[in-house]
């Protein structure tokens, strides 16, 4: 089974591969129309985050901007 580490937490992703890619597809999709009222701009970190287990570009996408937030809350927790 599929595993994604983000903010110190382990997600398991279940399903084949092409599954998890046609639901992060959909996903992201789905919050680009994120102002109807049961989609939301919320989906589109999630279905970043189901791509990123199989599609490795998104995996170093994922990456870059998890190490920017942990800097991010280092320099502000040193500053505050």
């Amino acid at each position: 089974m599929a595993a994604v580490r983000f903010g110190g937490r382990t997600i398991r992703i279940p399903g084949p591969p092409l599954l998890r890619i046609v639901v992060g597809l959909l996903l992201i999709l789905g919050g680009m129309v994120g102002f109807l009222p049961i989609l939301g701009f919320w989906m589109l970190p999630l279905g970043v985050l189901v791509l990123s287990v199989d599609l490795h570009p998104v995996r170093r996408v994922r990456r870059r901007i998890e190490v920017w937030w942990g800097r991010r809350r280092q320099r502000r927790e040193t500053d505050g």
